[in-house]
C-alpha cells in the first residue's frame, strides 16, 4: 500500500522545505508501520549473502544520512531493506551547519546537502541502537566533531567508536563528507593510517572484553583520482580493514550546471553522480582483491543501476536520494532486478 501512496504524497512533501519534509515523511512512515502498512517484501533465502561475518537478508541497504539519529531503524527496516546504516554520528552532540542546508534539484533527481553531521551524539544513539527490533545488520557511520582539530581526529573517532561499537553490527569511518571543514584531508593515506590504526586497537580492546569482532569499513569520496582510490584500497588491504563504501557525495557541479539550486554549496547526490560513483568500483575492486567486501552507493535509483553496480564489482548496494524521488517501491524494484540478473 505504501508503494502506491507515495506518488500521491510526494507533491505535498516537495512543497515543504527539505528538512521539514524529512520530519513529516518519518512521521508518516512511523504511522504506517504502526498500522501494519509496511513490510510487503519478505526476503527470500536465495537473496541473502554472508559478508564480514554478518548475514544480510538481501543486498539492498539504506545509506547513512537519512536516519542520522537512529530514530527510525525499525520502520525503515520494514520497507524491505537487507541492512541499514545510521548516522553520521559524532562523539559529542553537534548542531551541524546553519540552515537552510538541504536543497532539491528535481530536474536532475538530485539533492545538495551541507548538513555538517547534525546529531544527538554517540551516547544517545547507542541507546537507541540497543533498543532496535530490526533483525538485519545495522551499521553506524561515525565522523569527526567539527570542533576537533585534524591532528586530534584519531582520538575523536575512537571516542565515538567505543560508545557505539557494543550496539552496532559494523562501523563505517566517514572521512569523505565535504561538509565538515578539511575532513576530506583525512583520506590521504598518511592521515588515514593513524585513524584506522587507532580504531583497530580500540576494536582489539572491544573483542578482548566482549568477544565481539566488529567489522570496520571506510567510506570514500567520488572526487578522488584513481591513484588515490588505489592507495586507500591498498591501505585497507594492508591493515585488514573489513570493507569499503563507494561513494559519498561530490562537490563537482558539471553534470548539473544551470539546474536551479546547483549553485548551492555542499555535497551533490542522486542521479547525476551515478557514473562518477560507478567508475570507482572497478578501481577499488582491482586493488582490494576479490575477498574484501565493497558497498556501492551513489545515484542508484533503479533496478538497472543497482545491477550495474553489482556487475562492476560491488557486493552490496545502498540507496538514499533515489528513495526520496522514487519512494519505497524502489527497494522492491531493485530486489526484483537483482534476482533476475
Amino acid at each position: 500500500m505504501i508503494n502506491s501512496l507515495y506518488p500521491l504524497i510526494r507533491p505535498f512533501l516537495f512543497s515543504l522545505e527539505g528538512e521539514r519534509a524529512h520530519e513529516v515523511t518519518f512521521s508518516m512512515l512511523e504511522l504506517a508501520n504502526s498500522l501494519g502498512m509496511l513490510g510487503a517484501h519478505e526476503s527470500r533465502p536465495e537473496e541473502g549473502v554472508t559478508l564480514m561475518g554478518l548475514r544480510f537478508p538481501n543486498r539492498v541497504g539504506l545509506a547513512a544520512g537519512l536516519d542520522k539519529n537512529a530514530r527510525h531503524i525499525d520502520a525503515l527496516g520494514a520497507l524491505g531493506f537487507g541492512f541499514i546504516e545510521a548516522g553520521t554520528v559524532t562523539a559529542q552532540p553537534q548542531a551541524g551547519n546553519a540552515k537552510p542546508r538541504l536543497f532539491r534539484l528535481p530536474e536532475a533527481s538530485a539533492l545538495i546537502n551541507r548538513m555538517g553531521f547534525p546529531n544527538e551524539g554517540a551516547e544517545v544513539i547507542a541507546q537507541r541502537l540497543a533498543q532496535r527490533k530490526f533483525k538485519g545488520p545495522c551499521g553506524i557511520n561515525i565522523g569527526k566533531n567539527a570542533t576537533t582539530p585534524l591532528e586530534d581526529a584519531a582520538r575523536n573517532y575512537v571516542e565515538c567508536f567505543r560508545v557505539v561499537a557494543p550496539h552496532a553490527d559494523y562501523v563505517t569511518v566517514n572521512v569523505s563528507s565535504p561538509n565538515t571543514t578539511n575532513l576530506r584531508q583525512l583520506q590521504q593515506v598518511d592521515q588515514l593510517r593513524p585513524i584506522l590504526d587507532a580504531l583497530l586497537e580500540a576494536r582489539v580492546q572491544l573483542t578482548s572484553s566482549s568477544g565481539k569482532q566488529l567489522p570496520i569499513l571506510v567510506k570514500v569520496s567520488p572526487d578522488l583520482s584513481s591513484d588515490d582510490l588505489a592507495a586507500i584500497a591498498r591501505l585497507v588491504r594492508e591493515l585488514r580493514i573489513d570493507g569499503m563504501i563507494a561513494t559519498n557525495t561530490t562537490i563537482t557541479r558539471d553534470v548539473v550546471k544551470g539546474v536551479p539550486n546547483s549553485e548551492q554549496q555542499g555535497g551533490l547526490s542522486g542521479a547525476p553522480i551515478r557514473a562518477l560513483a560507478l567508475q570507482s568500483i572497478p578501481v577499488l575492486r582491482e586493488h582490494l582483491g576479490k575477498d574484501v567486501p565493497l558497498i556501492a552507493v551513489g545515484g542508484i535509483d533503479s533496478g538497472a543501476a543497482a545491477v550495474a553496480a553489482l556487475q562492476a564489482g560491488a557486493d552490496l548496494i545502498q540507496i538514499y536520494t533515489g528513495l526520496i524521488y522514487r519512494g519505497p517501491k524502489l527497494v522492491t524494484e531493485i530486489l526484483t532486478a537483482v534476482r533476475k540478473s
